[in-house]
């Protein structure tokens, strides 16, 4: 059934595509212009929630390309691109919901414009957003609706936090079913649990913005988590927001027969001594024995990485000689694999492991980490590589008991494994915001005279089409111009 869902999506998508300028919005009236938001549903769906990147992996140190210099592995990348396509389709899904009075695609809409509008301000810093789909959604094409200004970063997390908290009191199982949901069936209650688990992500994100008046981070946070009955929240892997694949063509693990995963990843060496440190059984399921090693698949000396910032001449001598661990096969040669994840229970807890420790809410801290542990090593157990006597014993080893002074950097290393090849730039995300775990930089072949970059810079296209607003959006927010080492608000 899901398999039809998706070809009908695949050819809806002919009649409402959209582009990244604003005046192809407008109407063509050889097209149709209205159709029910399940139609919709599925497009934004497959788009939001296919969060599987081997660039985010080599960029936070996880992996290593063997075939050529990548930018995001020595971080020389420069520009990205604005996320309007897929904003201007839940616009559209909005519309329709309002036009057929469905309510709980209207609801659904907003977590999906916050979803993606968070994206983009993460990627950039300021974004259009106050008046960036007023063309689409107000059927307006003058000239400062298709030329929107940048707002500042604070005032989109404030918006975007607020819809979210109308998402939460408002979508409700007593409105009309929802169709064309291939995450959920259409289950209102694990759209809200994603919905307010979401949320506790995009204030945990903001935590050098605790004492902001406006924002109210550690009341938000602790309005949800002290209101489980109103505001419920992931209890499982099985409430993770996640995109499963399944064995038919168009609809199989991203990477599967991808001839350069086959052959050119291989793991982080700075990644692989996390995992062989703490002796963790995922680095079974995340990577291979070195060759040259001759040791079985379940002996941690078994495995080397490569390092990601050294020159690539290095990397290919030590890869040519057996000497690094390459990516897992399945990951190229299995069909279906794990699924993608938006979010996931793991990622929660180990929000609310840090909400403890920074005194946002009271709890044991110890707990909730180790729910996030146990979840993760679950999730990523493909094949059943180790027991859960073995995920018991790793849980309760002394080297990952919590301890005092260090609770924070402990919480987020477990999160960046866990967050291994998925859930998109999550895993970059955090390391820029806490700085854990460090990444390495010291190797010849780095580029951005050794910085981490800290954001992308804006693309031709808003220079092109709204040179006023981007430019001066630049000004308020990077005195050395559009750069990728610029320091947005968020992270101040």
């Amino acid at each position: 059934m899901k398999y039809f869902k998706i070809l009908l999506f695949v050819l809806m998508t002919g009649l409402f595509s959209s582009c990244e300028k604003f005046d192809d919005f407008q109407e063509n009236p050889n097209n149709p212009t209205v159709a029910d938001p399940s139609l919709l549903l599925p497009g934004i769906e497959l788009s939001a929630f296919s969060t599987i990147s081997l660039d985010a992996a080599l960029a936070s140190r996880q992996m290593v390309y063997t075939q050529g210099a990548s930018n995001e592995q020595y971080y020389g990348w420069q520009r990205n691109s604005m996320n309007y396509a897929d904003i201007s389709q839940v616009v559209k899904m909005e519309q329709e919901a309002a036009r057929v009075e469905k309510s709980n695609y209207r609801y659904i809409g907003k977590f999906f414009r916050s979803y993606f509008i968070v994206g983009m301000t993460q990627i950039f810093g300021d974004i259009p957003y106050s008046q960036m789909m007023k063309s689409s959604a107000e059927n307006n094409f003058d000239s400062s609706a298709i030329r929107p200004v940048y707002d500042r970063q604070e005032d989109i997390y404030v918006g975007v936090l607020n819809d979210l908290k109308i998402a939460a009191d408002s979508i409700s199982e007593n409105e009309t079913a929802i169709g064309g949901d291939l995450i959920y069936g259409g289950n209102i209650l694990k759209w809200k649990k994603l919905i307010n688990s979401f949320t506790l992500r995009v204030l945990m994100s903001l935590s050098k913005k605790e004492g902001n008046t406006k924002l109210n981070i550690k009341q938000r946070f602790s309005e949800i988590v002290s209101n489980p009955a109103k505001y419920p929240l992931f209890e499982s892997n099985a409430d993770n927001g996640a995109l499963n694949y399944v064995d038919i063509t168009g609809n199989q693990y991203p990477y599967y027969n991808n001839n350069s995963v086959k052959t050119d990843f291989y793991l982080d060496s700075s990644f692989v001594d996390i995992l062989q440190e703490l002796k963790d059984p995922r680095l079974f399921v995340y990577g291979m024995p070195a060759q040259a090693s001759g040791l079985p698949a379940d002996n941690f000396n078994a495995y080397d990485g490569l390092i990601g910032s050294a020159e690539l001449a290095y990397n290919t001598n030590k890869r040519g000689g057996g000497k690094a661990s390459q990516i897992n096969d399945r990951f190229a040669y299995q069909p279906i694999n794990e699924p993608s994840i938006l979010m996931g229970y793991a990622e929660l807890q180990f929000i609310l492991a840090e909400a403890v420790v920074r005194g946002w809410i009271t709890g044991d801290a110890t707990v909730y980490y180790k729910k996030g542990i146990e979840a993760s090593m679950n999730f990523s157990n493909f094949g059943n590589t180790y027991s859960n006597a073995a995920i018991l014993d790793y849980i309760n080893q002394s080297a990952i008991t919590l301890q005092s002074g260090s609770e924070i950097e402990q919480i987020i290393t477990q999160k960046y494994i866990s967050l291994f090849m998925n859930t998109g730039w999550q895993a970059f995300f955090e390391q820029r915001r806490t700085g854990f775990p460090e990444f390495e930089t010291d190797g010849n072949g780095i580029l951005n005279n050794g910085n981490i970059p800290k954001r992308w810079m804006y693309p031709t296209d808003e220079y092109n089409n709204n040179a006023i607003n981007v430019e001066n959006a630049v000004k308020s927010q990077f005195p050395g111009g559009d750069d990728i080492n610029g320091v947005m608000w968020l992270i101040q």
